[in-house]
C-alpha cells in the first residue's frame, strides 16, 4: 500500500534498533526521516543510508525537549505536509541513562537522577513525539501507523518482574477505564517514592526498576490510545502497537545481546508494513503477539 511518496519517521536512529527500521524502512522504498538527538551523528548514519541510494532525510529532534518537538513538527509540516508512519525509539539517551539505571537497580537502590531520566525520556518523551505527529498524520485507506519499541520487562504479569500491587495491577489491566492521567500519576507516584526512599514497599518491579516502569508505561498508554484512536471515521485511522525487539547486539548492551539489529528491527518494519490487518493496540515481539 505504500509508495515512495509514503513518509516514515523513526526517532533515535542514529545507530543501533533505530537506525536498522529507518534502513529497512528505506529498503523498502519508503521515504524515511531519520531523526538523533545529536546533529552530527544522525547527519552521518543518514549519509551512510543515503550512500546506499535509500530516501533517507535527517533532522534533528530532541523527544525530552519541547521547542525540538515543535520546530521537528512544524518543519514536517512546511515540507512534507504530513506524515503516514511514526516508529517511537528513544535510544540516544538511553544510551548513558540507562547504563547508570541498570547499575543502580542491581544494587539497593535507584538513583532520582537515572529513574527521572528514564521515565521523562522512555515514557513522556515518547507520549509528547506521539501528541505532536497526530494533528500530521496523514489520512488515508489504509490507516496512519505508530509502532513504539517497547520491552517484554514492562509486561504487567510478566513472571520475571510484574507489579506487585495486586490493586494497581488490576487497574492498569482495566482496558475500559484506564486513562492517561492514571498512568501519569502511576509514574509519579514511582518517582515520589524514588525520592523519599519508599519505592521498595510500593510493589514496583524489583529488577532494572525504572527503565522496566517506562516501558510498563508505554505499552498501557499504547492501549489507551488504541481505544482513542478506533474511534477516528474510516479514512482517518490511526493504528498503535508496540514491540519488543529482544536483546539486541548493540552498544546499548554492550554487544551482548542474542539478537541481531535486523532481527530487532524486523516486527516493527512489519508492524508499520501491515498491508490489510488492521492490528491496533497490541503488543509483538518476533512478529507474534504476545500478552501485555
Amino acid at each position: 500500500w505504500w509508495t515512495s511518496e509514503t513518509i516514515a519517521v523513526v526517532t533515535g536512529a542514529n545507530r543501533g534498533i533505530g537506525f536498522e527500521i529507518a534502513h529497512q524502512l528505506a529498503l523498502h522504498g519508503l521515504t524515511v526521516i531519520l531523526t538523533s538527538r545529536e546533529t552530527a551523528v544522525g547527519e552521518e548514519a543518514a549519509k551512510v543510508l543515503q550512500e546506499g541510494g535509500l530516501n533517507v532525510v535527517f533532522h534533528q529532534l530532541d523527544i525530552v525537549d519541547h521547542p525540538s518537538i515543535e520546530a521537528f513538527a512544524e518543519w514536517i509540516k512546511e515540507n512534507y505536509g504530513g506524515i503516514d508512519i511514526l516508529v517511537e525509539w528513544p535510544l540516544p539517551l538511553l544510551l548513558q541513562v540507562n547504563n547508570a539505571g541498570v547499575n543502580s537497580d542491581s544494587g539497593s537502590d535507584i538513583s532520582m537522577e537515572s529513574a527521572e531520566k528514564v521515565i521523562s525520556t522512555n515514557y513522556f518523551g515518547t507520549k509528547d513525539i506521539i501528541k505532536a505527529m497526530i494533528p500530521l498524520m496523514r489520512p488515508s485507506d489504509s490507516g496512519a501507523r505508530i509502532v513504539n519499541v517497547s520491552s517484554r520487562l514492562g509486561r504487567l504479569n510478566g513472571k520475571r518482574n510484574k507489579i506487585g500491587n495486586l490493586e494497581l495491577r488490576k487497574q492498569l489491566e482495566d482496558d475500559e477505564s484506564l486513562t492517561e492521567e492514571f498512568i501519569d500519576q502511576t509514574m509519579h507516584t514511582f518517582l515520589e517514592q524514588v525520592k523519599d526512599g519508599s519505592w521498595k514497599e510500593g510493589g514496583w518491579p524489583q529488577v532494572f526498576t525504572d527503565y522496566s516502569l517506562s516501558k510498563l508505561a508505554v505499552n498501557t498508554y499504547t492501549r489507551v490510545m488504541a481505544r482513542i484512536f478506533s474511534e477516528r471515521p474510516e479514512g482517518e485511522k490511526i493504528y498503535i502497537n508496540c514491540y519488543c525487539p529482544g536483546w539486541v547486539k548493540t552498544a546499548m548492551t554492550g554487544w551482548a545481546g542474542n539478537v541481531s539489529p535486523e532481527e530487532g528491527a524486523d516486527t516493527a518494519v512489519w508492524l508499520s508494513l501491515l498491508p490489510d490487518q488492521f492490528v491496533s493496540g497490541k503488543f509483538f515481539a518476533e512478529r507474534r503477539e504476545i500478552s501485555f
